[in-house]
């Protein structure tokens, strides 16, 4: 089986959606799956080289807010018959207009990941964006959607949710998990590697937030339920690591200043590679206070490490974290936040030894990437 993916853009500081092509890969690879991708970034971008993907092709220049690529539909209307499926990630840009275009007529079954960008979150924060895109819904995304062989969602949550967008909504639904890889295993090694960059974490009980740093994730009410428990341990320290997309951090950190805690949170801004593993390892929790999460492929990989996770219940998945005990979860709101923080800081060794055993079985049972890229691979020959 050969499988082309297409996504708007590889840049890493996009988030989930292109770690978890990446990481996919070998999986698919390993059931004799060929994987190729193809992106609206220019073929010169420096994320480019270190995607560790064998075959990318760059389509780029891409324009505008919606990357409107004009290289992306001849290669794909002379290209895409060489594919047994086609896999899009995201909606709302040129990529996937294109790939509906191309396909549409031929008989080529494609496949829709969303990634949250149905939930009816976005319509309640950016009301005007979404009349926008009600402008365009009918002649494009609803035709992209309706046409596709199945639109697949990484859980139940996500699916029902998407429902709630438009009235006009037709689409071929499947649900499917999400997963990630086993993280490098040289534990100590990696800790020690993340302390040497960032001395002032030595001897000091991290909690870590990973991810973009957007108004949708929530950093702000972290910041101030973390400010209200601070006080209750001197060793208590928050790393806030992602890229800032919407030039947030300098506000945020005027805020911390405002509170007392700029001394206590590291910003060390995207973290990658040995890094990042290292700064999950040497957390002691993950917090992740979304008020949007269709997946959260953090998530994933901070139960991989054994790191329990408090996340709101706007995670799509937080009824899988609360059932396997992984986790704490509340709602996505400052009260609802600084309660998992002080749950958690009353939790004795041994309870937080268990939850981290818990986060582990979690990963493994419900979220390895193994799991995942066979669903998907059972999802395409079902329905071709």
């Amino acid at each position: 089986m050969k499988i082309l993916r297409v996504i708007s853009s590889l840049d890493p500081a996009k988030g989930g959606p292109v770690e978890g092509i990446k990481q996919y890969q070998q999986y698919l690879e390993g059931q004799g799956v060929s994987v190729e991708v193809a992106c609206c970034d220019l073929p010169e971008s420096p994320w480019l080289a270190s995607t560790g993907l064998p075959v990318v092709y760059a389509l780029g220049p891409a324009t505008g807010g919606y990357r409107y690529a004009p290289l992306l539909l001849p290669w794909l209307l002379q290209n895409s018959k060489n594919y047994d499926a086609v896999i899009v990630h995201g909606i709302w840009q040129y990529h996937s207009f294109a790939v509906w275009r191309a396909l549409a007529a031929t008989g080529i079954p494609y496949y829709v990941f969303t990634h949250g960008m149905l939930d009816p979150w976005f319509k309640r924060a950016y009301p005007l964006k979404h009349l926008k895109k009600w402008l365009y819904w009918p002649w494009a995304e609803y035709r992209v959607l309706r046409d596709a062989r199945r639109v697949v969602f990484t859980c139940e949550d996500e699916r029902l949710l998407a429902r709630e967008s438009f009235w006009l909504y037709k689409v071929n639904e499947a649900v499917t998990t999400y997963g990630v890889t086993e993280p490098p295993a040289q534990r100590d090694g990696l800790v020690a590697e993340f302390l040497d960059k960032y001395p002032e974490l030595h001897d000091k009980r991290i909690v870590l937030f990973l991810s973009r740093v957007h108004v949708k994730k929530g950093c702000d009410l972290l910041l101030e339920a973390f400010a209200k428990v601070a006080k209750e341990d001197a060793s208590l320290h928050l790393v806030m690591a992602g890229p800032d997309q919407t030039g947030w951090v300098p506000k945020l950190k005027i805020r911390a200043e405002a509170l007392g805690i700029a001394q206590r949170i590291t910003w060390p801004g995207m973290l990658q590679g040995n890094i990042k593993w290292g700064a999950f390892y040497a957390a002691e929790v993950f917090c992740l206070p979304s008020h949007q999460e269709n997946f959260g492929i953090v998530v994933a990989e901070a139960l991989a490490c054994g790191k329990p996770v408090l996340i709101s219940n706007k995670v799509n998945i937080w009824r899988e974290i609360e059932a396997d005990g992984a986790g704490l979860v509340a709602d996505d709101t400052q009260a609802g936040i600084e309660d998992v923080l002080h749950r958690w800081l009353k939790m004795d060794k041994e309870e937080i030894s268990a939850m981290q055993t818990k986060a582990l079985k979690c990963f493994a049972n419900r979220f390895h990437v193994r799991r995942a890229a066979e669903r998907l691979l059972e999802l395409i020959r079902e329905s071709k």
